[in-house]
């Protein structure tokens, strides 16, 4: 059901519908086998808040999509080179399953853990590799940027590193007039117009081992060295690999953690995340010209 454990006993779940006839199956279940059970609809007044419950389900989430990341990196790996028709049928066997399971943990990641995008970025990678012919980036978008000017770009509540970049990066560098919309992770339908990144099926979102912040760069073939130190830093923040593993990047983890610590408002993430993001390429542009 995508519940978490609040203490012995009391398990909870986001109000709807849905949840209380979730719950109420499971209690007369329990009742039948001669235990008890109370379905109970409860508001936080001290000790843990909404903020805090919602961290809880995001934690448990991401700590079943990083098993999946695990087991998508090792089969990526092992489908380098030309594959014969039977490892491409064994390959495509067990995307099918990484799917199927994946859907199930997606149905009760209710506020949007961040590994769902890192999985389905490695997904696709997967896909491209036992593809019969080789994929790639969609084709850069750089000569095309007068289109992208004054739009509104889309992405997932509560906004943490890969995001934060991403929107510091398109003000910056590609839409200098970009209003920016936070909506919820599941079931949104974009409007006219409306571009989407670091969400499921956005435009621009990982791929394979790549971050959101570094699908920007290639696509709209963003080269200086100092943004691309800061790509570094977010992938190795972001996707948790240590590829590049930059003394920055234990700082600017723990500053990023503080900025979505001090401030609920997605706005006010942004705001001060930016100012960060711009001093760190003010010490990257000194130390590396």
């Amino acid at each position: 059901m995508g519940a978490v454990a609040l203490k012995n006993s009391v398990y909870i779940l986001p109000q709807s519908e849905s949840s209380v006839e979730d719950f109420q199956w499971l209690r007369r279940e329990i009742v039948e086998q001669g235990g008890e059970a109370t379905v109970v609809e409860a508001d936080f007044v001290e000790g843990l808040s909404d903020e805090n419950a919602e961290d809880l389900f995001r934690s448990a989430r991401d700590d079943e999509y990083a098993k999946f990341a695990e087991e998508l990196r090792a089969l990526t790996k092992k489908a380098r080179g030309k594959l014969s028709q039977a490892k491409r049928t064994e390959f495509e066997t067990a995307v099918l399953r990484i799917e199927r399971q994946l859907e199930e943990i997606t149905a009760v990641d209710f506020f949007g853990a961040s590994g769902r995008e890192i999985t389905a970025g490695l997904l696709g990678a997967l896909r491209t590799r036992i593809a019969p012919t080789e994929l790639s980036l969609p084709v850069p978008v750089a000569e095309r940027r007068e289109a992208f000017i004054g739009r509104t770009w889309v992405t997932r509540t509560g906004i943490h590193v890969d995001r934060i970049g991403s929107a510091w990066l398109i003000r910056k560098t590609i839409d200098p007039k970009a209003e920016f919309k936070f909506v919820a992770a599941n079931g949104y339908a974009p409007e006219p117009g409306e571009l989407r990144f670091d969400m499921f099926d956005a435009e621009f979102s990982h791929v394979g081992e790549l971050c959101t912040f570094e699908v920007l760069c290639q696509r709209f073939n963003i080269r200086e060295s100092g943004v691309q130190a800061i790509a570094e830093i977010i992938h190795d923040i972001d996707l948790k690999d240590n590829r590049y593993d930059h003394p920055e990047t234990e700082g600017v983890a723990a500053l990023i953690a503080g900025v979505a610590l001090s401030n609920r408002d997605d706005l006010e993430r942004l705001k001060h995340g930016g100012m960060l993001f711009d001093a760190l390429l003010a010490h990257f542009f000194k130390k590396l010209n």
